[in-house]
């Protein structure tokens, strides 16, 4: 491929028209307004507020995030053909492993990009290292179908993202400041083959998006969650969570780590490894984007080394944390969406569920079971397996601590006309050790910050009068929010007892009603706030 010398400028955008006899680098009169601010590939400096607090950008933040470079994407597809074509090349009538393919891709990609940086210097306008590096990873996404998503995935002050359609991107970053970025395609054509591109290199399952099977749900190369949708919606929509804690302990959310939030104290950290030592089944409750992945991740990290146990997950969130050395035992079980004509059951052809799984893995020799997230009927074969397991874990949507178990019995209810209420609360009550709920306040529309901590651990004592759970609130809502000891726990005593564990330490923290927080929270809605002694005027004043 010869590249032709072209002028280049960095500042000039794939939307700006080249009108002949205009100058790019000379902006027309005016006011500029840009509908969509830039994203910032590499993480903004942090700036400190007249408290000394590093903020980031956002909602309540000091400022906008740092411009990334450009990027032409006619020139990304261009270079990108150019690469297909010298692989093909490489690849024909050769014998090669896929570590020997994957060398050369990342060589042939630098020379590509290499070459036509080369051809914009000789004419006149040379690429600034931070331009040609950009431009390298975008050829590179672009080969591996990812195309201009891969621009979210290395910016690591992201947390979630929403893509409205091609040209509509909400960025919500860490610590709740939200930004618009870039389209993401050129049309919301562009945009549906990116999704399905990214739905064939899912991985071993298989997963599509297509007329057939209009919604996706998968897991994307950095572990980052993606749902996606089309047909059935007035354009075609995607949601990316990102996961950039995927290696977190309990040690890191217990305030070890300045990335993290604290979301637990030393007391609760010291509880819940007792608790993971004594093989103690947990269900880690709250709403969506809680941190109840942070939390089972960090429970896992607890898990001997050597010890097998299963992994059972519909797009795997938890894997990419027991990658390498540590954690050789782990077997991961992924669901399989299913295609084609439904059976006699009214499933379609190969699906496989979670609740499919659970049995497989009961014969899989192990003690330990953990779902990422129960959110159907597998409620049940989850409650079934704890009965003749130990230390095994998973996770599910709830709005209060409260409504866990009405949610246990809501889910347990679609397994089939056979189950009864009854039966539901009963099976919990005899399969769940504790109950760890994780609280989210959000104050970004009032200037503030998103805050996650664990508000409540609750024992399963069993089941009682009028057979409803029984729990004890071993730890519960403090004067701030956060979870602070409130009893002694009563069936698990002597379980933890068998490791160490006196729980008995609890008592004057419960005496005092106090916990052992390292920060104090700072609540923007809680500084607003009246002292104590004011509320009863208050209330009478309404």
């Amino acid at each position: 491929m010869r590249f032709e010398a072209v002028s280049h400028d960095p500042r000039m955008t794939p939307t700006e028209p080249r009108v002949p006899g205009h100058d790019p680098r000379v902006p027309p009169p005016g006011p500029q307004r840009h509908e969509h601010p830039v994203t910032s590939i590499v993480p903004p400096v942090p700036t400190a507020d007249s408290t000394g607090r590093h903020q980031r950008p956002g909602n309540g933040a000091a400022g906008p995030a740092p411009a990334r470079p450009r990027v032409d994407f006619a020139v990304v597809r261009e270079l990108r053909r150019e690469l297909s074509e010298r692989i093909t090349l490489w690849q024909r009538g050769r014998d090669f492993t896929a570590a020997e393919e994957d060398v050369e891709r990342s060589r042939l990609a630098v020379a590509v990009v290499a070459e036509y940086a080369d051809a914009v210097r000789r004419a006149g306008t040379p690429m600034a290292a931070v331009e040609e590096r950009a431009l390298l990873d975008q050829v590179t996404a672009e080969l591996a179908g990812l195309g201009r998503l891969q621009t979210l995935l290395v910016d690591q002050t992201i947390e979630e993202v929403h893509i409205l359609g091609c040209d509509q991107v909400r960025i919500t970053r860490h610590g709740g400041g939200v930004d618009w970025a870039d389209p993401i395609a050129d049309s919301d054509e562009e945009l549906v083959e990116i999704l399905q591109a990214a739905a064939r290199r899912a991985g071993s399952t298989e997963r599509s998006l297509s007329t057939v099977k209009p919604t996706l749900d998968l897991q994307l190369p950095d572990g980052s969650r993606l749902a996606a949708v089309y047909l059935v919606s007035q354009r075609p929509y995607a949601v990316i969570r990102k996961h950039n804690t995927l290696d977190v302990s309990l040690d890191d959310i217990c305030g070890g780590r300045a990335d993290l939030d604290e979301m637990i104290d030393v007391l609760i950290r010291d509880f819940l490894r007792a608790a993971m030592a004594a093989g103690l089944n947990i269900m880690v409750a709250g709403l969506a984007g809680a941190g109840k992945t942070t939390v089972i991740r960090a429970l896992m990290d607890e898990i001997p080394p050597d010890e097998p146990y299963v992994l059972l997950e519909e797009s795997r969130e938890l894997l990419p944390a027991r990658r390498g050395a540590k954690h050789r035992a782990v077997m991961s079980f992924e669901s399989r969406e299913g295609h084609g004509e439904r059976g006699l059951d009214g499933r379609p052809a190969g699906e496989v569920t979670i609740a499919d799984l659970i049995p497989v893995a009961l014969r899989m020799g192990v003690l330990r079971i953990i779902v990422g997230e129960v959110r159907s009927r597998e409620i049940v074969p989850m409650l079934q397996a704890m009965t003749t397991s130990r230390g095994s874990m998973c996770t599910i949507h709830a709005r209060t601590p409260g409504g866990v178990g009405e949610r246990i019995i809501e889910l347990a209810l679609a397994h089939g006309r056979e189950m009864t209420v009854d039966q539901a609360r009963r099976m919990a009550g005899n399969a769940l050790d504790l109950i760890v709920y994780v609280t989210v306040e959000d104050e970004t529309a009032i200037g503030g910050r998103k805050h996650r901590f664990v508000s409540h651990i609750e024992e399963v004592i069993g089941v009682g009068e009028g057979s409803r759970i029984t729990t004890t609130t071993v730890f519960g809502p403090g004067a701030d929010g956060r979870a602070v000891p409130k009893h002694l726990p009563e069936r698990i005593r002597e379980h933890l007892l068998r490791v160490g564990y006196d729980a008995r330490l609890l008592t004057r923290y419960i005496e005092a009603g106090i916990g052992a927080w390292r920060r104090p929270r700072s609540s923007r809605l809680r500084q607003n706030q009246p002292p104590a002694a004011a509320q009863p005027m208050l209330r009478r004043a309404r």
